[in-house]
């Protein structure tokens, strides 16, 4: 019985190990060159995001939750674009 609930425990803690991993990725930029402004944009998000990033270790990643909840949003801003230029893709 013991035995079954380290092995959960372990199991919850490596599943949280590897979404913190994933969602502390910065957004990539992957939009081709055939939508150069959306491409752009894109890049823009992911140097807003290094910056976000660097006030975080500035301010001691004491900034209220703050700038993680501000670095959701511009993953999400770049997913956004990547989904507009792929429906723009599918209009031509």
């Amino acid at each position: 019985m013991i035995k079954r609930i380290v092995m959960m425990a372990v199991a919850l803690c490596a599943a949280f190990a590897l979404s913190a991993v994933v969602l502390a990725q910065e957004p990539p930029v992957n939009v081709g060159e055939r939508h150069g402004n959306m491409r752009a944009a894109q890049e823009l998000i992911r140097q807003a995001w290094q910056k976000v990033t660097e006030a975080q270790q500035d301010n001691h990643y004491n900034l209220g939750g703050h700038a993680g909840r501000a670095k959701e949003l511009l993953t999400q801003a770049s997913e956004e674009i990547k989904l507009s230029a792929e429906a723009a893709n599918h209009e031509r």
